[in-house]
């Protein structure tokens, strides 16, 4: 197992500066995901919105977005493919900066319906490309770290909207959305294209020129190289790679990462943070909503920071055994709970029970569950069909969070908020069950490592140099 001095050798400054570039977009997909927690109440508020907002037109405020990343991740695999994973990212800005401002200035409910469609456009553009480009161009001894300030920094625009979202509409919100949009714009387009989307395309020396700029100055790279282009030389470029992946010895990669999305989205994450707010005033917390979301925030993305320091060490599976488990007991708590506020048992001595859950649960959730799924796309899915995978991959998850959100205000009407997070309970046993038995260890170990040991591609003598 590599030591400290040999991931420090590995870092460089190029690395980062990538990363961060890269993160920064996913700052402004945290903004998105989280903008209907603080909007909705005042979206509808007849004080503050000059057109009608009902219960259902509300759902659909918070469940259009992930149905429209869904297009968008089905969209983003033709451009990450042909055009470059650096240059998707860069044309998901668009989307963004316009959706919001479409938002803004809406004078209808319709109009807020179209922003938010090309919101989640821009985000599932933006999902399938980010976690490709970073795993891809960072060192295997630091991916894991760097890999997670996509997540990280994806939960700290989350809590940049809780804090803009308590003391400005949503409208003023929006605005602020659409300028927050222009730092990763600039970023990403000092940093380098994929050197591996480089060696799809043929082109050696653009590839050469890439790794040497995310390196250390002087750094030798021509041992990574020659073993990049070898495992590039044994496959064709990413081609035909929607019938290519169903393949026998694609099968277990693909699966492992949609069964990973769907445990990601099965423990009701995203109906907890896209109603927070409703949440927390459901339950009588003695403690503001707005505050407590703001707490909710903080927690997620000092949890997600943890991870990105521990990952490189603790490995992904132990976060993901730490994070179902979380989960498993505080959703169990907070059913139990609203059970007994809805059999109207007197729960007012046990007002911070609400918060200190879900404070809890978004910990957990945050350490493991949260970023490493993400993660993994660009660690798992081999490289022949790595761009289709991921749209497949990512489409998938958009259409996991699409029914969790939307069905989430139906599911409290059928069997109360107490049995929604009963379900939610009883979908992470069965993840966790699932990481036990199935999902592989992968920390320290090159991309063409991963993909020996998933589908035998590779000689035998580089799995053992991983072991």
């Amino acid at each position: 197992m590599p030591d400290v001095s040999e991931k420090l050798q590995v870092v460089s400054l190029s690395q980062i500066v990538a990363s961060v570039a890269a993160s920064m977009c996913a700052f402004c997909v945290g903004n998105a995901l989280a903008y209907t927690s603080p909007a909705l109440p005042t979206m509808t508020n007849e004080n503050i919105t000059s057109f009608e907002v009902s219960k259902q037109q509300a759902s659909w405020v918070g469940g259009i977005m992930p149905l429209a990343a869904l297009v968008g991740a089905i969209s983003g695999a033709p451009l990450v493919i042909s055009v470059g994973r650096k240059v998707t990212i860069v044309l998901s800005s668009a989307p963004f900066i316009v959706s919001w401002l479409v938002i803004a200035s809406a004078s209808s409910v319709v109009t807020v319906f179209i922003g938010r469609f090309l919101t989640g456009f821009a985000v599932g553009v933006a999902s399938i490309s980010l976690p490709v480009y970073v795993g891809e161009a960072v060192h295997p001894l630091i991916r894991g770290t760097l890999g997670l300030m996509i997540t990280l920094l994806c939960n700290f625009g989350v809590l940049v909207c809780f804090i803009f979202g308590s003391f400005t509409n949503w409208s003023q919100l929006a605005y602020i959305s659409a300028a927050l949009c222009l730092p990763f714009l600039i970023l990403m387009l000092i940093v380098p294209e994929s050197p591996r989307w480089h060696l799809t395309k043929g082109k050696i020396e653009q590839a050469e020129k890439a790794l040497t700029w995310l390196r250390r100055k002087n750094a030798k790279i021509d041992e990574e190289l020659r073993e990049m282009s070898q495992a590039q030389n044994n496959e064709p470029e990413e081609s035909n790679g929607f019938k290519t992946m169903f393949q026998k010895k694609y099968l277990r990669p693909v699966c492992i990462q949609l069964a990973l999305m769907f445990i990601q989205n099965i423990c009701g994450i995203n109906a907890v943070m896209f109603y927070t707010v409703m949440i927390f005033n459901m339950s009588g917390s003695t403690v503001d909503s707005y505050l407590s979301t703001i707490i909710v925030g903080v927690v997620n993305f000092l949890a997600t920071l943890i991870a990105t320091i521990v990952i490189d060490h603790a490995g992904r599976k132990m976060l993901l055994y730490i994070s179902t488990l979380t989960a498993i007991v505080t959703l169990f708590v907070l059913s139990v709970f609203f059970y007994c506020k809805s059999i109207n048992w007197n729960t007012s001595n046990y007002g911070w029970l609400p918060l200190t859950s879900f404070v809890l649960y978004v910990l957990g959730f945050s350490l493991g569950l949260g970023p490493i799924p993400w993660l993994m796309i660009g660690e798992i899915l081999p490289s022949r069909i790595r761009g289709q995978a991921a749209s497949l991959v990512v489409a998938f998850s958009w259409i996991c969070t699409f029914i969790v959100t939307k069905t989430f205000q139906d599911m409290i009407d059928l069997v109360g908020i107490h049995g929604a997070f009963g379900f939610f309970c009883f979908g992470s046993i069965v993840g966790l069950l699932f990481i036990i038995l199935m999902v592989p260890e992968t920390k320290n170990k090159s991309l063409e490592e991963i993909e020996a040991e998933l589908t035998g591609k590779l000689p035998n003598e580089v799995i053992r140099r991983s072991l």
